[in-house]
């Protein structure tokens, strides 16, 4: 690439998003889409492993927007327990109305109770309120990503599960093996509502969908692993790193120039080349995202790795060192 090349292609908008998180830009792999139509015929959960940044949490978006399913997510945090994917009861707005109130003889508990996403899931209609107590409306809080997706039909990411205690992946074993659960304050049993078989979906195919992603922070419990279809993703080679940008870059300005794949494929080769560099010094190889950021940047700056501050792009985007220079 000249050093001119960077001057042909106009600056990125800000406007998009670095993180894509709708499922509309995501290249697929063989091994993934296998991994996806395992997990749909034997009904059990995709582990994702690999390194942050490598687009774990970006195909269970993808596949909801695909196939036209509803799609929820819950992230994990050190806070988060297994009960929080299926529902929550406010403990201390229950307390606070008896006080009002002068006792709890009168209050129903169905009124305290938020569903999770896996319930949401499993059956939205019980989830919004229908067949519970009368006058327990509740809305979906993915409306608006849900308002013309099948009901017959979701995804749901669990989002970092390393992040949490080994006793969140076992407390879900029970649901997520037998799609049902029961909300101990109410008593009410929630069960995946089959879905109404598509004309064009493989036989015994399943029509939901659990993806669980983990960045390797903590070792997860050998019981819970035995109950996933487990995959580990690759690092994306130089072709597939130049189809990924060209996807992000079409999906989000409707164009991807010349001067664009000869920047991804400059940039494509400096990652794998820096990738090493990085093991080799002890750090955390950079990610596709990290690509993306690099890629972004010297877009918007007119740089490229013949300019002087790309060493020092590098290092911001890609290389990151982790200790402060002397």
């Amino acid at each position: 690439m000249t050093d001119e090349d960077p001057t042909q292609a106009a600056p990125v908008p800000h406007g998009d998003a670095p993180d894509r998180r709708d499922g509309r830009a995501y290249v697929t792999h063989p091994r993934v889409e296998l991994a996806v139509e395992v997990a749909l015929a034997t009904g059990r959960p995709l582990l994702l492993r690999g390194e942050p940044g490598s687009g774990k949490s970006s195909l269970a978006a993808h596949i909801a927007l695909t196939e036209g399913w509803r799609y929820y997510e819950q992230v994990v945090t050190s806070r988060t327990q297994g009960k929080d994917l299926l529902w929550t009861y406010d403990h201390v707005r229950r307390l606070s109305d008896a006080q009002v109130r002068g006792g709890a003889a009168d209050l129903r508990d169905e009124l305290y109770v938020t569903p999770g996403p896996l319930w949401w899931a499993f059956d939205p209609d019980s989830a919004a309120g229908g067949g519970g107590a009368e006058g327990v409306v509740r809305g979906d809080p993915w409306s608006e990503v849900n308002e013309d997706r099948s009901p017959d039909g979701a995804v749901v990411l669990i989002d970092e599960i390393d992040k949490a205690d080994p006793d969140l992946p076992n407390s879900l074993l029970v649901p997520l093996g037998s799609n049902r659960f029961t909300v101990l304050e109410t008593g009410q049993e929630v069960t995946w509502r089959q879905p109404v078989p598509r004309p064009d979906a493989a036989a015994g195919r399943s029509g939901h969908l659990v993806i669980i992603t983990t960045n390797e922070e903590r070792e997860l419990p050998q019981a819970f692993l035995r109950r996933c279809v487990v995959l580990a993703l690759k690092e994306p080679d130089r072709p597939r790193l130049v189809r990924i940008a060209e996807e992000h870059f079409v999906t989000s300005f409707g164009a991807f120039a010349d001067a664009d794949r000869a920047l991804a494929t400059e940039l494509a080769d400096a990652l794998v080349e820096t990738r090493k560099q990085a093991r080799d010094q002890g750090l955390r190889p950079p990610s596709t995202a990290e690509f993306l950021d690099a890629l972004r940047a010297c877009r918007n700056l007119r740089i490229n790795t013949a300019d002087p501050r790309w060493g020092q792009l590098k290092e911001l985007t890609l290389l990151k060192p982790q200790q402060p220079e002397a």
